[in-house]
């Protein structure tokens, strides 16, 4: 009797502390004053409990600022766009839906589209992508997984440094050092893979000794591949941030099941920052359509389509403004208006798809250790 009683003198306390009534106390039933208590199994009523947590003022001002930072980008978006459209509807009124397939620039004495300008500008970004998603994966990799720490440091800050040069320093050193040296390496292209579409060039035999080596220079490969380093960076440190915060948890499991180094990368680090990897890609494929002043001073301008990756002349949409606009008429700066129209539009598309590409593969979501 005496061992029985503190049991159930604490098991009754517990419960009262717990805001329930002891076993011995009645339950109050459906309609009556207890009716904000349902009964649960064993007599014991049941309280719905407030989770919901109540913002402090520094909350609440930080959410505001950033709802407002996020709705004023937006705002400037829309600006952006809507100036465009104003200034470009003069042209676009004119050249209606023959300005997306006519390859010529003449405003002012004929035709004009943008056809030729758009196929050059993805021709470039597309080398420079192909060219710096490869170079910034293997770094990030080498920076995370391979690298000595002393050096790692250092190589952070010069990956941190490239993307902080200026583009038209790009443009100078491809102009002046990089042009002449790259186009030994695209007659040796040609020579060899002439028979892949894209990389022969007009008028020009395999091993021809009177070939000039102009005939390579101010292409689209050329600019593709001085674009690839300003890209290069902003991808290498997108996915080697991603790359650091994989799980270190799966990265031991996957030594302690008997992984390689390169058997851990693959099955835990290029999973885990699939996202940075499809980001920074995207990211670099904005920015290279973007490019101008680097564009600008390496190609030749050519107004027609230019499938030849290798050979001489190409033109893109932002070098085209660059080079037009200071000696454009009302009307001809209306049909610039309208380029940087399609180019706003382009790059969107592209954010756009990225946005949706990104959130199905998010950083972390699939592991195979």
């Amino acid at each position: 009797m005496h061992d029985d009683e503190p049991t159930e003198a604490i098991d009754n306390v517990g419960l009262a502390g717990l805001g329930f009534p002891s076993p011995d106390e009645p339950t109050s039933p459906a309609g009556s004053g207890g009716a904000g208590r349902s009964a649960r199994p064993g007599g014991y009523p049941q309280r719905r409990r407030n989770l919901r947590s109540r913002a402090s003022a520094s909350d609440r001002v930080f959410r505001g600022i950033l709802r407002g930072g996020g709705a004023w980008v937006l705002v400037i978006m829309l600006l952006v766009g809507t100036f465009l459209a104003l200034r470009a509807g003069q042209a676009l009124h004119k050249a209606g839906w023959s300005f997306l397939t006519t390859q010529q620039w003449n405003p002012d004495g004929g035709g004009f589209g943008i056809l030729a300008v758009l196929v050059g500008t993805i021709l470039i970004a597309l080398v420079a992508v192909l060219t710096a998603v490869p170079l910034a994966l293997g770094a990030a990799l080498y920076i995370n997984e391979y690298a000595p720490r002393g050096i790692q440091r250092i190589l952070v800050s010069v990956i941190d440094l490239m993307a902080a040069v200026p583009s038209v320093v790009f443009g100078i050193w491809g102009f002046k050092y990089f042009e002449f040296r790259a186009a030994s390496f695209a007659k040796w292209v040609n020579d060899w893979f002439y028979w892949i579409p894209g990389f022969g060039v007009d008028g020009v035999q395999r091993d021809d000794p009177l070939a000039s080596i102009t005939h390579y220079t101010a292409s689209t490969f050329i600019a593709g591949l001085v674009v690839a380093l300003m890209v290069m960076p902003i991808a290498c440190s997108i996915m080697r941030e991603a790359f650091s915060q994989a799980p270190l948890g799966e990265r031991e499991g996957a030594y302690a099941l008997g992984g390689t180094r390169w058997g851990m990368i693959r099955a835990v680090v290029l999973p885990f920052g699939r996202g940075a990897i499809i980001g920074g890609t995207m990211l670099g494929l904005g920015r290279a359509l973007g490019e101008t002043v680097a564009v600008t001073l390496i190609i030749s301008p050519v107004y027609a389509i230019q499938p030849h990756i290798l050979q001489i002349g190409t033109s893109s949409i932002s070098s085209l403004i660059a080079l037009k606009y200071s000696e454009a008429t009302p009307f001809a700066v209306s049909a610039l208006m309208a380029a940087g129209l399609a180019l706003f539009a382009l790059t969107l598309i592209v954010n756009f798809v990225a946005a949706r590409i990104v959130a199905r593969s998010r950083s972390g979501a699939l592991s195979e250790a």
